[in-house]
């Protein structure tokens, strides 16, 4: 019987295997049938949990009613016309609405692309635009995409980069603080220090860009002491501060922006994934000097802010305002952290639990031993997860870390049993 269930899967991924790309990953040997909100089916009829949400796109779940209903009247009105050549309403209202929730005391404009590379590229090129500088830091473990540019920022090799150089010129990298690493705040700040002393003059540089929570390296958050201090070297200095919220943005550690629980406001935002609910879009969002630096016709993309996207995008946020789901984020978050501390106390491997809202995850060690990261029992446990019926994703440097993305409209009987099968999964295999 489960040999017969296998074989539509494995007949798809048989003919995926022929005719994509090799380099194009997946994570499991599935292929989706249809989904509702945390839930989906496969191509045989059997039910998963979904606890990746697409890597952070379904912050409103599979299918929201109210983004559908959005998207099937827009496609009735018109589907593209290239905002460069005839410009639209909807582009208009999210970038109001995104400087409308932005933080920071100051003027704010916006720019709509469509990928997260995208608005990572284009906020760099403001940035040199209005400092006139090309230098950029970045911090190890940071993911920032997978363009030839944003690779460069990127600060973990296996998969994203090996075999993609040479990267551009004028990038850097210095320490992301990571307590349970032993690399505490003063030693990130010092590293900044070392590159202005060893690499780059910092009037030569133009920004730092930094992830409020590291997506891909391991759902590490960035410490406020952390982020004033690199506040204050930009001040002092004329460089620019990014906030890259291409994952942790549209609501999914509690406030709409992660930069929003900051105890400074970045200069610019990077937004994209759960923005549109499943709909390619991304954003930069921040100081309206700092934005309108480029001459016109320096930004844009033929694609950039479709107005499809558009449409949802305002579902989304209607749906966030109507739903309360910025307080389910935090509700959600603290749930996950009280359940998985519970699983933890069980099983010795798990040598963290961390997140900021509902964006959560767990660290695993052999022994429990902080210097020995289990990728070999990482990878087990999600693949017996998903053997269960629950979709997990492993994250972070050495492949140790399960991350948690669950849609914040999941019902909490839905969690429970997602929660259920991982320390089920874990007594399978731990």
């Amino acid at each position: 019987m489960q040999a017969d269930r296998q074989v539509l899967n494995a007949a798809l991924y048989a003919r995926r295997q022929s005719a994509v790309a090799r380099g194009v990953g997946q994570a499991h040997e599935i292929f989706i049938k249809n989904a509702r909100n945390s839930e989906f089916w496969d191509v045989e009829g059997r039910r998963f949990i979904d606890f990746a949400g697409g890597i952070a796109v379904l912050n409103t779940g599979h299918l929201h009613p109210q983004v559908i209903e959005a998207v099937k009247a827009q496609l009735d009105l018109y589907t593209h016309t290239c905002f460069q050549v005839i410009a639209y309403e909807p582009y208009v209202e999210v970038c109001e609405r995104l400087n409308a929730m932005a933080p920071g005391n100051f003027a704010k404009k916006s720019l709509l692309l469509t990928t997260g590379a995208e608005a990572v590229e284009n906020a760099i090129k403001i940035a040199r635009a209005y400092t006139k500088r090309p230098g950029v830091i970045a911090f190890t473990g940071g993911y920032h995409g997978r363009t030839n540019f944003t690779l460069g920022l990127t600060g973990k090799v296996a998969p994203y980069k090996l075999g993609f150089g040479p990267f551009p010129g004028e990038v850097f990298h210095a320490l992301f603080p990571n307590e349970l690493h032993g690399v505490s705040v003063a030693d990130a700040l010092h590293s900044v220090e070392l590159i202005f002393k060893n690499d780059v003059e910092p009037e030569r540089v133009a920004a730092f860009i930094v992830e409020p929570v590291q997506g891909e390296g391991g759902f590490y958050v960035a410490p406020p002491e952390f982020i004033s201090g690199l506040k204050a070297l930009a001040d002092q200095y004329g460089i620019l501060l990014i906030a890259d919220e291409v994952q942790t943005g549209a609501g999914r550690t509690g406030t709409w922006f992660a930069c929003e629980q900051w105890p400074v406001a970045p200069d610019l935002i990077t937004t994209a994934k759960s923005l549109a609910g499943g709909f390619p879009l991304s954003g930069v969002v921040g100081r309206a000097d700092v934005i309108d630096a480029p001459a016109a016709g320096g930004l844009g993309g033929t694609y950039a802010g479709s107005p499809v996207a558009c449409a949802a995008a305002l579902a989304v946020i209607k749906a966030f305002e109507e739903e309360k789901l910025l307080q389910r984020s935090k509700d959600m978050g603290a749930f996950l952290v009280e359940k998985l501390k519970a699983i933890a106390t069980k099983v010795p491997a798990i040598g963290d639990v961390r997140g900021l809202g509902a964006m959560v995850a767990i660290e695993l060690f052999e022994g429990g031993d902080v210097h020995r990261p289990d990728a070999a029992l990482t990878k087990k446990v999600v693949t017996e997860a998903a053997r269960r019926g629950l979709i997990l994703l492993s994250c972070g440097t050495y492949g140790n870390v399960i991350r948690i993305l669950v849609p914040l409209t999941a019902p909490d009987a839905l969690l429970e049993e997602g929660l259920a099968i991982l320390a089920d999964s874990f007594a399978a295999v731990a």
